[in-house]
């Protein structure tokens, strides 16, 4: 009975996108920065989208694009990110990325940040994938 049990609350289950994390990292910050980036690379095996991002590190996570208007960069924030298929996704500086808001302390390199990442896929069932990503270097690129 309780085999069976257990049989039936998997099949009941939705399947859940993979989504893979590739390089996770968070610029470190001076002592009284209230905000850094974070970036990966995200890898889906079904298309879905990146709605949501929080840590423990910062009072909000917001996802964001850095785009060239009219010769000049801009950023602004996102609702989502979409990850087609099979294809990687950057979040790099200079393009999609992370913004860790309302930071509770310093960031030094060598700590790990915990970040939840938060996706949906077409039929709106939501996944989560949580990551330790490890403080770089202020003058990190990549």
């Amino acid at each position: 009975m309780k085999k069976l049990l257990s049989l039936l609350l998997m099949a009941a289950l939705p399947a859940l996108a993979q989504v893979t994390v590739g390089e996770p990292w968070v610029r470190a910050t001076v002592a009284a920065q209230k905000a850094t980036g974070a970036f990966m690379t995200l890898t889906s095996v079904q298309p879905v989208k990146l709605v949501g991002v929080s840590s423990p590190a910062a009072g909000v996570v917001e996802m964001h694009e850095m785009k060239m208007e009219n010769d000049m960069m801009r950023m602004r924030q996102m609702p989502a990110v979409d990850l087609p298929a099979g294809q990687p996704v950057k979040l790099a500086p200079g393009g999609y990325h992370l913004m860790l808001l309302e930071l509770k302390q310093p960031l030094k390199e060598g700590d790990k940040i915990p970040l939840t990442l938060e996706f949906e896929d077409a039929k709106k069932v939501r996944s989560k994938v949580v990551v330790d990503a490890p403080v770089k270097p202020l003058n990190a690129a990549h």
